[in-house]
């Protein structure tokens, strides 16, 4: 039973780094998914408060995804339809043009939901950068936590 649960959490833990890129899975909560069931296996003695933080950060990493986006549109003066094109772009970006796609996409969609909503270019430039930034920012916080949580799966299931 014991290897069962280790290829759910490994594939769990993978599925959480692809979720820190792919918009529409939840990075951090499937990569501590993952840590959690190998804790319940006879190779993970994880710490419990070790759980607790990581459980936290991943449920703080993930609300933050979606405010990190929103609120650096608005703060460079975009409106709901950048960020909806940044998300959309990324979409995009991630299928045309692997793997730069990721990084370009949400900024070219961001600038194009901002010429549909009646910006001139440099509103809608600006406000591009703002949705780019706060999907930077998303993105890196869900890798830290991701990378933490697969650093302590590897590290219990290999190393110790």
């Amino acid at each position: 039973m014991d290897y069962i649960l280790i290829i759910v959490a490994a594939i769990l833990i993978v599925l959480g780094l692809l979720g820190c890129i792919l918009p529409v899975i939840p990075g951090p909560p499937l990569s501590f998914g993952g840590l959690l069931i190998l804790h319940f296996t006879r190779w993970g003695a994880i710490n419990s408060d070790l759980l607790l933080w990581l459980g936290i950060a991943a449920a703080v990493a993930t609300a933050l995804d979606y405010v990190f986006p929103i609120w650096a549109t608005k703060r460079f003066g975009g409106s709901k339809r950048g960020v909806w094109g940044s998300t959309i772009g990324l979409v995009v970006g991630l299928f045309l043009f692997p793997p730069f796609g990721i990084i370009i996409g949400p900024f070219v969609g961001a600038f194009i939901g901002e010429v549909t909503a009646n910006q001139n270019q440099r509103s809608a430039l600006k406000s591009a950068f703002g949705s780019f930034v706060g999907f930077l920012l998303g993105t890196g916080l869900k890798f830290a936590v991701s990378g933490v949580t697969t650093y302590y799966f590897v590290k219990e299931l290999f190393l110790r």
